[in-house]
């Protein structure tokens, strides 16, 4: 277990690269795109696109277990080690193939929020420097507001006898009138 434990990690970070790598620049895959395709087919060329640079789920798997899959036969072959002839080595095969996937989604994941970081970077400044001036300002006003709340009460309270002075009662009034 603990060997397919590396094997898996050292296939994501081998993900990562591989993501990295071609979103930095897709030659191979558009050389593959010229030789197989007509005229007429061909990608742009302002397409970013790769083997599993902006590709989705099922050509990026079909282009990382056919990767894994050739780079198996070549050490089969090659070497004294016997990949599929052992259940040892067709579970390092697997294992290497999802881990050298999810480090392609984990590579995408980081390249993407980090384009999306770097966009708002300014508009985030700028916000939180808003929030701070706006902070500032309610502070000041909770200040300000204790010290005029108080004071308005003061003149209504002192303007309120004044008002109930001058004015007649119900009883002097229906007297004026003559009802009483």
């Amino acid at each position: 277990m603990g060997i397919e434990l590396v094997i898996f990690i050292a296939a994501i970070l081998f993900g990562i690269f591989l993501y990295w790598r071609e979103s930095n620049g897709n030659g191979a895959y558009r050389f593959l795109n010229k030789v197989m395709n007509s005229k007429e087919l061909q990608m742009s060329a302002d397409n970013p696109k790769g083997f599993v640079y902006k590709q989705a789920f099922l050509p990026r798997l079909i282009f990382v277990v056919a990767l894994v899959l050739v780079a198996a036969l070549v050490v089969e072959f090659l070497t004294p080690l016997a990949v599929f002839s052992s259940y040892d080595g067709i579970s390092a095969f697997s294992s290497f193939a999802v881990g050298t996937l999810i480090g392609t989604y984990v590579a995408s994941f980081v390249i993407k929020s980090s384009e999306v970081i770097e966009t708002q970077s300014e508009s985030l400044e700028d916000k939180f420097d808003d929030v701070v001036e706006k902070g500032k300002d309610f502070i000041e006003d909770l200040k300000n507001k204790d010290n005029k709340a108080v004071e308005e009460a003061k003149e209504e309270i002192k303007n309120e006898p004044e008002t109930k002075m001058n004015e007649k009662s119900a009883r002097d009034r229906l007297k004026d009138k003559g009802l009483m």
